[in-house]
């Protein structure tokens, strides 16, 4: 699941050019393998080639590191998430299991403190299983942040939030059989016997032949072809179903409260994105609702609803505003309402395995 970067209500106008130029500051490192450190923020003390990649938005930096770099099957994977952020920057994590569903976590480990210099260093430790070998990803992380520094505030009264993208860690899991195992495991087969020299008696080969090259293909094509249309579901029909599954989740704490809506507003950008083809993935809501009203399909008084959803959204995620029950009951119904009205012509997308629709 995308999460978007977001602030506070600001001119437009101002508020693009100074996020232009803190994007345009923001830098990704290669993917590499590398000597992992003998002991990190975490306490990991791992000895084995890891794979790394390092980014940097504005005051803070994101290092992902996997390993092993070459893991074989059964091999747990052990990948390390560390922020660091400049004084008065305050960061918020991934959340748990984030975009990481095609693993299993065998252990979680979150920590956090401040160095010398008064920054901060928060960090994330994930121990993984990998089902099967082949050919796998770590995809991207999302990192928010609101930079509360006095010389970067944007707003009088507000502070700037952003979203800081890790890059794609691409890596193999290799199989523990040995490279004759093919020929150990199919051995050649003895000489076929003489065909029957009847008809009657070449019956049940013919038969045989047909479903083996003829009947069976065909069957394991259906069978695969209705597995995929199966797969398929409308941009609505799968952000209906994130919805319902994100309403069972407790919302009583503010931090609670926050990632609710941290989630919701994700939910209904991301059908944004499939429903009228916007791609504005470090936009503000300005700048996203202003790309989403040019859409002919986007009725004036569907943009008044976003609109007004979104808004709300970013004060509870970047302003601290706490809504009541009232408050929250609403912003589910109208996220309910919008994606009703636009259901129309939604597109038809893959579902990822184990998402909620």
């Amino acid at each position: 699941m995308s999460v978007l970067s977001r602030r506070l209500t600001l001119p437009v106008l101002y508020g693009a050019v100074i996020a232009l130029a803190l994007v345009s500051a923001g830098s990704h490192s290669p993917i590499t393998a590398q000597e992992a450190p003998p002991a990190g923020a975490d306490g990991s003390s791992d000895t084995d080639l890891a794979l790394s990649s390092t980014s940097t938005l504005g005051p803070v930096t994101a290092v992902i590191r996997l390993s092993p770099a070459a893991p074989v099957i059964g091999d747990p994977l052990t990948l390390t998430i560390e922020v660091t952020a400049e004084p008065d920057v305050e960061v918020l994590m991934p959340a748990f299991g984030e975009a990481l569903g095609s693993f299993s976590i065998l252990d979680f480990t979150p920590r956090e403190h401040i160095t010398e210099d008064g920054r901060t260093l928060q960090s994330q430790r994930y121990t993984l299983d990998v089902p099967m070998s082949g050919e796998w990803a770590i995809p991207r992380l999302v990192v928010e942040f609101v930079d509360g520094r006095e010389g970067n505030r944007r707003a009088p009264e507000g502070e700037d939030a952003y979203e800081l993208l890790t890059e794609t860690i691409e890596f193999t899991v290799d199989s523990v059989l040995p490279t004759d195992a093919e020929s150990e495991l199919h051995p050649f087969l003895d000489p076929l016997a003489p065909l029957p020299t009847r008809l009657e008696e070449a019956a049940p080969f013919i038969w045989g032949s047909v479903f083996l090259f003829l009947i069976l293909p065909l069957a394991v094509w259906l069978i695969a072809r209705v597995r995929r249309h199966g797969r398929r579901r409308s941009a609505y029909e799968i952000a209906a179903a994130k919805l319902r599954k994100l309403q069972k989740a407790p919302r009583v704490t503010p931090d609670e409260i926050q990632k609710f809506y941290v989630e919701i507003s994700a939910i209904v950008r991301r059908y944004l994105e499939d429903r009228f083809e916007i791609r504005a993935p470090e936009s503000t809501t300005e700048e996203f609702l202003e790309r989403a009203s040019r859409s002919s399909s986007l009725t004036a008084e569907h943009a008044d609803l976003l609109l007004r959803f979104l808004q709300q959204a970013d004060l509870v995620k970047f302003a601290g505003s706490i809504p009541g029950d009232l408050e929250i009951a609403d912003s589910v119904r109208s996220a309910e309402r919008f994606l009703a009205e636009t259901r129309e012509d939604a597109p038809m997308l893959e579902v990822e395995e184990g998402s909620a629709a």
